[in-house]
């Protein structure tokens, strides 16, 4: 890790005196020559601070022009962004996903930065493998890559107190493998049995083994799209911008049948009697031990203001190995912005070690750049919070996969969710309504 260093503050220093040069020649497409102030949107309030420190070095760069940061909650935003696109006031620049963004191209919103990105000759061999790919259509960049986060198991201590073997978990969709064993040895009922004891009572349960993410979309990011990957599921013919999914798998069903037994038995929650708390505020409260979550989590369960003491633990090895999710956010220029050439410097900037290394160094998320996610690692580490497992999925060699990104993204979101809802509240079986779901959403591309 040491060894970037050097390398890393050179880079740094060549972004920060490159980026005058792109603002100053802003007159020749047509864009503001005076003050100019760049909307910037993003949802993360943790990740704020990170940024604003970011937009204060740009302005220092560039004393012409202001980052003015505007956060709003993940459901408001989208709501917000899509109304403000729609009205054609959207920000110069928006933190963008790649679950959403192919609307944008599809409304032409989104400015295709790639000849920015060959005048200027950006290093993407920078970023975290794939990353730089996940933006891009038909030859056209949408973005350059910001972060990336993998899934891990957190658990509660208090509760799995052998954590011997968790990092060697096995699962399967037939018996649960060891990953079940752990899970029902850790829901208790309100007469301390544990989901092993013959007398259990799952109907008065007072700590759940495991808390399942239902509200996921299409994706399953949270936990089923994992476990579904390293039993064999793939989601599409090809990604990104396959043009048929596949969701009819067996693989996906055997999955989705395994989560609807954890109910039955009682170690997760039930869908229609589970909070209506997320599982972040049910895991505070002391009523879970095990839930799959991002590395945009960490803070929240390793922070001060955790209720629980809490660690984290790799993902189990399905029978087609341990597969994480990997996904990556960019930055977004609006195809209708006044100003593209002092907000295609900010976004350079925003890619850049000069934005990134000063995001690492504040440990909120794993940043695009190798070496900058190297620095939150060791943030992470000098703070005393261990959080290797996260990287080191990203690093296994096989052990990650990219969400599915195609059109019609919102229509098939709500398809598939509204489907695996109906299986877990016992409306449908998992093989006959994910055949239906999948009827209806490759119909969207016909």
């Amino acid at each position: 890790m040491s060894k970037r260093s050097r390398t890393a503050a050179a880079m740094v220093t060549v972004a920060a005196l490159a980026l005058p040069l792109l603002v100053a020649c802003s007159d020749e497409s047509g864009s503001d020559g005076g003050k100019v102030t760049l909307e910037y949107w993003l949802w993360d309030d943790k990740q704020q601070p990170a940024y604003q420190a970011c937009a204060d070095e740009f302005t220092k760069a560039n004393p012409n022009v202001t980052v003015k940061i505007s956060q709003t909650a993940w459901a408001q935003y989208w709501q917000n962004l899509t109304t403000q696109l729609a009205s054609g006031s959207a920000p110069d620049v928006w933190t963008d996903h790649a679950s959403y963004y192919p609307q944008f191209v599809t409304s032409n919103q989104i400015l295709d930065i790639q000849p920015f990105v060959d005048k200027d000759k950006v290093d993407l061999g920078q970023y975290q493998a794939g990353l730089a790919d996940l933006f891009v259509k038909d030859g056209k960049r949408y973005g350059l890559p910001k972060d990336w986060d993998t899934m891990a198991l957190v658990y509660n201590s208090k509760y799995v107190t052998n954590t011997s073997g968790l990092d060697k978990l096995t699962w399967n969709p037939a018996d649960g493998g060891t990953f079940e064993q752990a899970i029902a040895k850790a829901t208790v009922d309100a007469n301390g049995k544990n989901g092993l004891d013959p007398a259990f009572d799952k109907t008065k349960v007072k700590v759940y083994g495991f808390l399942p993410e239902w509200a996921d979309g299409s994706q399953g990011q949270n936990g089923w799209g994992d476990l579904a990957v390293s039993n064999g599921f793939t989601y599409l013919d090809k990604n990104p911008w396959g043009t048929k999914y596949k969701y009819d798998d067996p693989k996906l069903a055997e999955t989705i049948a395994w989560f609807k037994h954890l109910t039955d038995a009682g170690y997760a929650p039930k869908f229609d009697k589970q909070s209506t708390l997320g599982r972040d505020a049910v895991m505070d409260a002391g009523q879970g031990a095990f839930t799959i979550v991002g590395s945009w989590t960490i803070s929240s369960y390793l922070g001060t203001g955790a209720k629980q003491q809490y660690a984290f633990a790799p993902l189990p090895t399905g029978p087609n190995g341990r597969k994480t999710a990997i996904n990556g956010l960019s930055d977004a220029i609006y195809a209708g912005s006044k100003h593209p050439n002092e907000a295609w410097a900010w976004v350079k900037f925003l890619g850049s070690s000069a934005c990134q290394d000063i995001v690492g160094d504040k440990a909120v998320v794993f940043p695009a750049i190798k070496s900058a996610a190297d620095k939150a690692l060791a943030a992470h580490k000098a703070a005393g919070r261990d959080v290797h497992v996260f990287t080191d999925e990203a690093a296994a060699s096989g052990g990650t996969f990219f969400l599915p990104i195609t059109d019609h993204g919102n229509e098939v979101s709500q398809i598939v969710q509204d489907t695996l809802q109906g299986v877990i509240l016992g409306q449908t079986g998992p093989a006959d309504g994910l055949k239906k779901a999948n009827d209806q959403v490759n119909a969207l591309f016909k």
